[in-house]
């Protein structure tokens, strides 16, 4: 599968990193050597970090699927939920995978709706705010992706939308179902789901709603060797206090990367 001409070469499955020129093409390695992993959830999955020139610049073993289902080198924003889409920890986990393996290439799907609710994660469920149906869209474009790689696990950041009385009391259950619907969908009834913690933020304490869905995010990893939980501790908030900012979305990618990692030992 051949993806648009790009200005770097890539040419064996033993990547090079030489700026050639600007009519050089890219090219998908193998099947079983491309590492694929959904990244599902809302605003903070999706990314609305500052872009900067760091976040252009492409890596020879990181992709993303556009909005159309193409692959594409990885360069933020990888999301298109909404206009607002910036740098996300997509990135930054991927390139911490291929640091690990020099034999991979990692391909990213992005399928994060900001502001969806998790009940909007189920069959048929539509999230107005993107007019989008957040499980059945992620679901249909991971099985069309899996045609060129090998689905390695599922990245989930959201809960903020739950955080709230009337919902957050039945988050622990929704989250089971979902992992378990998503794993079965795909075909992989163990494959690796890690959950990021909410941003602690001393600009907005939690209140006990919020502590209910971090609970939920916790007891998933513990009842399960398959589920990871990333910690937030430390990351800081863009001035809206409800995403975090550049630097900590970097972070907060490596910290997936760290757990994922530690699922797969």
């Amino acid at each position: 599968m051949k993806l648009g001409k790009l200005s770097i070469l890539f040419l064996t499955f033993v990547f090079t990193f030489p700026i050639i020129g600007e009519e050089s093409e890219w090219t998908l390695p193998s099947k079983e050597n491309f590492h694929l992993f959904l990244l599902a959830g809302q605003s903070n999955m999706a990314g609305r970090g500052v872009v900067e020139e760091q976040d252009r610049k492409v890596h020879p073993r990181v992709f993303a699927l556009d909005k159309d289902g193409n692959w594409k080198p990885a360069v933020d924003p990888i999301h298109f939920d909404k206009s607002v889409a910036g740098v996300g920890l997509g990135k930054s986990f991927a390139i911490a995978l291929t640091e690990q393996d020099e034999n991979i290439a990692i391909g990213l799907m992005p399928a994060a709706c900001g502001g969806s609710p998790i009940s909007s994660w189920e069959p048929g469920g539509y999230h107005d705010q993107t007019k989008s149906h957040p499980y059945d869209d992620a679901i249909a474009r991971a099985r069309k992706a899996m045609e060129d790689g090998v689905l390695k696990g599922v990245l989930w950041h959201q809960g903020e939308a739950d955080s709230r009385q009337e919902r957050a009391s039945v988050y622990g259950v929704k989250l089971k179902s979902l992992i378990e619907r998503i794993r079965m969908a795909l075909g992989d009834p163990s494959v690796p789901f890690v959950i990021g913690q909410l941003g602690q933020f001393a600009e907005k304490p939690w209140d006990e709603s919020r502590k209910l869905v971090n609970a939920a995010h916790i007891k998933a990893a513990k009842d399960d060797p398959k589920v990871g939980f990333v910690s937030s501790e430390g990351l800081s908030c863009k001035s809206d206090i409800i995403h975090f900012d550049t630097k900590s979305l970097r972070e907060l990618g490596r910290r997936f990367a760290e757990v994922y990692l530690e699922i797969e030992k």
